[in-house]
């Protein structure tokens, strides 16, 4: 294994979770809720009480890398494949959150922390699969 030293972000890593994990904790403490990104997003067509947290949640999604590239420059992200298979993708996970009743936010931050046994599974299944696919498309394919 071989560490790709320029692009090494530990501290930046850290201070991610670390927001994630205050955000997740005052979501909990204010209204009860768990913090899953996919089920907010989901949701943001339904009326219902929490449209402004939800709107809050999808600016801050925009807006988060849009403020560090003020003031960090940011990587080129571009798609080793074509859009198909971008799209394909996107579709897939959204299609794994609805089997799973979540996403890695809602079960990997909030669930493990609330010692969910659901959770820990859908967890390791994400991982699992994860790794699977990409031992496969670097090794296999």
């Amino acid at each position: 294994m071989v560490i790709d030293w320029q692009n090494f972000t530990p501290l930046a890593s850290l201070a991610g979770g670390v927001v994630i994990g205050i955000s997740a904790g005052l979501l909990a403490a204010r209204s009860g809720r768990i913090l899953g990104v996919s089920g907010f997003v989901s949701g943001f067509f339904e009326a219902d009480k929490e449209w402004t947290a939800r709107l809050a949640l999808i600016v801050g999604l925009i807006l988060a890398p849009l403020l560090i590239g003020t003031v960090h420059a940011l990587p080129s992200v571009v798609p080793e494949v074509g859009w198909p298979s971008v799209i394909f993708g996107g579709l897939l996970v959204g299609f794994g959150t609805r089997l799973a009743s979540g996403c890695t936010s809602g079960h990997g931050v909030c669930g493990l922390s609330r010692l969910s046994l659901r959770s820990a599974v859908a967890t390791g299944a994400f991982m699992a699969s994860a790794i699977v696919t990409v031992f496969v498309l670097r090794h296999v394919a």
